[in-house]
């Protein structure tokens, strides 16, 4: 495997953190940095075009559900019905 040097400038705040992170693991910078984009990479969070909406579906904060297409309107309704059904 042909390794890649890379040089990133880190503002004061993600030194910290970095130095921190190194501390802590006992990882030299160039593991943390490998680890971060092996983590990063395995969370899908670079297959997306960089919207809200791609991140949020990306995430699974967004999704599909069944139910009343107008629930915005009567959620109140939905509501009182849902408890009665539980509380009787």
């Amino acid at each position: 495997m042909t390794e890649a040097r890379i040089n990133a400038r880190l503002d004061a705040d993600t030194s910290r953190k970095l130095d921190a992170l190194k501390r802590r693991t006992g990882l030299s910078t160039s593991e943390v940095v490998r680890v971060a984009l092996q983590h990063l990479y395995a969370g899908g969070r670079i297959d997306h075009d960089g919207s809200a909406e791609a991140i949020l579906t990306g995430s699974g904060f967004i999704g599909c559900a069944q139910g009343d297409e107008n629930l915005s309107v009567n959620y109140k309704r939905a509501q009182a019905v849902s408890l009665r059904q539980k509380i009787g």
